[in-house]
């Protein structure tokens, strides 16, 4: 039986057929991208991928892709590279990346079939396929695509063995030096560089890709300012410039050429061109200004680059201004105007660069040659090179004086008549109108009117321009006025009445006239206000400061006459009540000994706020509470001011008023609470200084009036409270409550002891606070452990409240406790009826001494410590002499235990013990009188509580 002859499941197809078939459909589709069937571009790539994948899966397989294989694959991969030039002609911008990805896979498949033998150079073949793949890759941006392209050809060509394989690793080289570039790693790309001198070196076409490369990374580096110190763009542009000399001077570029052939390096001179020009740049940004001018000689003295780029000559020139070389700076400046390639936009920018180094002096001629250079555009270059000079000028008068000079030339205004020039002369004014109000402002008012008259020339005579010719009147007018010229802002001010009458006019009329004194006059011109078609009373507010500033008292009495005037008639206004009446307040603030009279205004307004409302005296919404506030502000104040001056019965109403004025509008729950209670509470406390002061009780009412102002403000107190408890005496709402607790107590205390019910309860709900202190509490407690009538159980309470809250803190103030016990033993002593025999005292000791017990050294105050211990050992005295001797034995032990407690008082101890000892030899175990009563304390050291003490 033949093979032929056999069924077709004994035969065997070639290895690898199947790959083979889908890669010559796929290149087929490929290649007929005209056909209307023809599969996307991203199909065709998908596919591409996954033959990839199974190729390199049999190249991998033993035993691998036989020759015929890879000689089929590269004769498909070859028709592939070609049907993607076809197709890159036709174009498919939509499928820009899969069209490269198509292209890719070429060079993939010669990649993964590997180098058949009959084929000369492949790798060389395959590389090239690389390199251009990876270029596309560029220019769409791709630079991490690129570079894998790159990097997979280079060893294919790294051995370098034939001219073709050293020129395809060059451009290589030459091309992941530019993709690394773009990827910001300039430090690869310069080492790429440096790497291809070798191989550039044998051609002059090599050393001028060398060369614009190395002129492309130096142009990245210099825009970028990489932050690698070894990155230097000179150095790099310097490296382009060498090269280009080294091109230039091989045989084959200084060969003379027939007719028809061309140079061996093209475009060399392009080259040096750019790199001299950028070298330029990359010095003047250095401020290396003689390193511009040398580079820009350089390319002036070298043959054959051409015309001069107008980025030469405005180098040069910003070199020279640098420099401080003037003179050469008007010669490049004239040079470049000269030059017919350059822009005229550039022409003027030069312009103004060298106006702002050189001043006005030099403007006229600039001027004329700009006019002659931009023809088109004369006028507008002009107004260019004009505000280039305003914005150097600043605030020095000399440059101003020459600016105007400049502006009222003949042959500077002329530039701007005709109708195509209406634009440019709006320009114009609005220049020397914007320098003239800055000058103004700067209080340079000569120089001011010289602008702003100046201005007046590019401002036509037309029916709307009318009110930009009144504006200039009124601020010369208002300049003379400043320079005390005032017949001159007078004819001013007529002539801005004449094209425009006005308010305005009327205003400034008024001020000269208050200025030379004329007071009838002023009055007269102020009632007249009114009839204008423009009258807004504000101008009368405006009229009153005026008369205030010229201390024109009569002027300002009669102009708040005549606005208080139309108030009364009913009339609706723009300007509130309580306008007048704050102006009014505010020249009164300025006469020393004006209270009475402040106080009489406030009054007012007060009364007009309760009998018309907030909103009718003070204005609606947010003005509104703005005026109140001031007015509330101002009351607060004056109240602080009357403290200061100790005149406190002003104080004190003023506090009233301030809190009138706080709680005005939307009641006591507003954000203004706090400041009503302050007001409240200070106000009483300014009452108790003036019964302090005049050493003269208070009266009944203003005990009462006093007791309802702490009642009102102690409403409003829980919700100024902090939230969390406080230790800080310095914290404002901590000592508010304070105050009207203090005051509060203050005013109880002129009654008689039925109000002590009342004073006990006043001080547990402070003490109940969150923003009680233990300093508070002992201040409240030796207060009230004094007087004419102390209170000994308010008194009591606060006391040991002070050592309780005291303690419980986180660092107990040891001063405030000793303090608080010092005060107990004299508040024991005022309780203790029975003399040494009672408990009261003892117990205060015996408190004192459980607290002290422990405390490191210094913790408790020397001077504290010293007194507790003295004072016990003295009572033992009293209570011996007494005839006592148990009570004497108990004070001699409390004092020796105290003793052993404080470095100030251990110097003692040894005597004391001494004499405990020949005390008990003495008095022995005999009972005495006091030691017979009931609840006596114990006399045996055994029963004592101190007995560890004396270990």
């Amino acid at each position: 039986m033949k093979i032929s002859e056999l069924s077709p499941e004994y035969r065997q197809p070639p290895p690898h057929a199947g790959l083979l078939t889908d890669l010559n459909r796929v290149v087929a589709e490929v290649e007929a991208f005209e056909a209307p069937d023809s599969p996307p571009p991203q199909k065709l790539a998908a596919d591409l991928r996954r033959i990839l994948t199974s190729l390199a899966s049999a190249a991998s397989s033993s035993p691998g892709l036989d020759e015929g294989f890879r000689l089929k694959v590269w004769n498909l991969a070859f028709r592939l590279w070609n049907a993607c030039v076809d197709r890159a002609n036709y174009g498919f911008p939509e499928a820009r990346v899969a069209e490269v990805e198509i292209r890719q896979a070429a060079p993939e498949l010669l990649l993964v079939a590997g180098l058949p033998k009959d084929i000369p150079n492949g790798p060389a073949k395959v590389a090239a396929f690389f390199h251009r793949t990876g270029l596309i890759w560029l220019d769409l941006g791709r630079a991490d695509l690129a570079s894998a392209c790159f990097e997979k050809a280079t060893p294919l060509v790294s051995a370098a063995d034939t001219e073709e394989d050293r020129a395809v690793l060059l451009h290589l080289n030459l091309a992941r030096a530019r993709a690394a570039s773009r990827a910001g790693e300039h430090a690869l790309a310069v080492a790429l560089l440096s790497r291809s001198k070798p191989l550039a070196a044998a051609s002059p076409e090599g050393v001028k890709a060398l060369a614009a490369e190395y002129l492309h990374i130096g142009k990245a580096v210099l825009s970028r300012k990489p932050p690698d110190p070894a990155l230097d763009a000179s150095n790099l542009l310097t490296e382009a410039l060498d090269l280009c000399e080294k091109a230039a001077a091989s045989p084959s570029c200084t060969a003379p050429t027939t007719q028809g052939s061309t140079p061996a390096t093209p475009n060399l001179q392009l080259i040096k061109d750019q790199c001299l020009r950028f070298l330029a740049v990359e010095r003047i940004e250095a401020k290396d200004y003689e390193g511009t001018l040398r580079c820009i000689r350089v390319w002036r003295d070298s043959q054959g680059l051409g015309e001069e780029h107008p980025s030469i000559g405005f180098m040069a020139l910003q070199a020279c201004l640098g420099s401080g070389n003037l003179a050469e700076a008007e010669g490049e400046l004239e040079r470049l105007m000269a030059n017919a390639g350059a822009p005229d936009c550039v022409c003027v920018t030069a312009a103004e660069l060298y106006l702002a180094s050189t001043g006005p002096d030099a403007a006229f001629k600039v001027l004329l040659a700009l006019a002659a250079r931009c023809r088109a555009g004369a006028a507008a270059a002009a107004v260019r090179a004009l505000k280039k000079m305003f914005e150097s000028a600043g605030g020095g008068t000399g440059r101003a004086r020459v600016i105007t000079e400049i502006a009222s030339d003949e042959r500077v205004v002329k530039l701007f008549d005709g109708p195509t020039n209406t634009h440019e002369r709006s320009t114009m004014h609005a220049l020397l109108w914007t320098c003239g109000t800055e000058h103004f402002h700067a209080k340079n008012y000569e120089i001011s009117a010289d602008l702003i008259e100046r201005s007046m020339l590019y401002v036509s005579r037309d029916e709307e321009s009318r009110s930009r010719r009144a504006s200039c009147f009124r601020v010369l007018c208002l300049c003379h006025m400043a320079l005390r010229h005032l017949d001159r802002a007078q004819e001013f001010i007529i002539e801005a009445e004449k094209v425009e009458p006005s308010i305005r006019c009327a205003f400034l009329k008024f001020k000269i006239l208050l200025q030379k004194g004329e007071e009838d006059e002023a009055i007269k011109l102020m009632k007249t206000m009114a009839g204008y078609v423009d009258f807004n009373p504000e101008f009368l507010t405006l009229s009153i400061h005026e008369a205030i500033a010229c201390k024109s008292v009569r002027v300002a009495i009669a102009a708040l006459t005549f606005l208080l005037g139309l108030y009364s008639a009913g009339k609706p206004m723009p300007m509130t009540e309580a306008a007048v009446l704050r102006n009014l307040i505010a020249l009164l603030l300025r006469e020393p000994g004006s209270e009475a009279e402040i106080l009489k205004y406030s009054r007012r307004a007060k009364l007009r706020m309760s009998e018309l409302g907030m909103e009718a005296i003070f204005g609606k919404g947010n003005v509104g509470l703005c005026e109140r506030n001031w007015f509330a502000v101002m009351m607060w104040n004056m109240a602080l001011q009357m403290g200061k001056e100790k005149k406190y019965e002003y104080c004190t109403e003023f506090f009233e008023l301030a809190a009138e004025f706080f709680s005005s509008g939307n009641g006591e729950d507003d954000a203004n609470s706090l400041l009503v209670c302050k007001s409240l509470i200070m106000g009483v406390g300014a009452m108790l200084l003036v019964e302090e002061l005049k050493k003269s009780p208070l009266s009944d009412s203003d005990i009462k009036k006093g007791i309802e102002m702490l009642s009102r403000a102690g409403k409003l107190l829980p919700s100024t409270l902090p939230s969390a408890p406080v230790t800080s005496d310095q914290l404002e709402g901590n000592n508010f409550l304070f105050l009207h607790t203090f005051n509060f107590y203050h005013l109880l205390n002129r009654m008689d002891t039925t109000a002590h019910p009342q004073q006990l309860q006043l001080v547990k709900n402070f003490a109940a606070s969150k923003a009680c202190t233990p300093s508070h509490l002992l201040q409240l407690g030796q207060i009230a452990s004094q007087g004419t009538q102390p209170n000994l159980q308010v008194a009591e309470f606060l006391l040991k409240a002070s050592i309780t809250t005291a303690l419980a803190s986180h660092s107990p103030n040891y001063g405030i406790i000793s303090a608080a016990l010092r005060s107990l033993v004299y508040l024991a002593g005022l309780q203790d009826i029975s003399g040494s025999m009672s408990d009261a005292v003892y117990d205060v000791f015996r408190q004192a001494y459980q607290i002290v017990v422990g405390l490191r050294d210094g913790e408790y105050p020397s001077e504290e410590g010293k007194w507790l211990t003295m004072t016990a050992w003295n009572k033992s005295s009293l209570a011996s002499r007494l005839g006592q001797r148990s009570v004497a034995r108990k004070w001699m032990k409390m004092g020796i235990d105290l003793a052993r407690h404080f470095q100030s008082t251990k110097q003692y101890i040894s005597a004391m013990e001494e004499y405990f000892e020949n005390f008990q030899k003495v008095s022995g175990k005999e009972p005495d009188e006091c030691s017979q009563q009931d609840g006596a304390p114990s006399t045996s050291l055994s029963g004592s509580v101190f007995q560890a003490g004396l270990v």
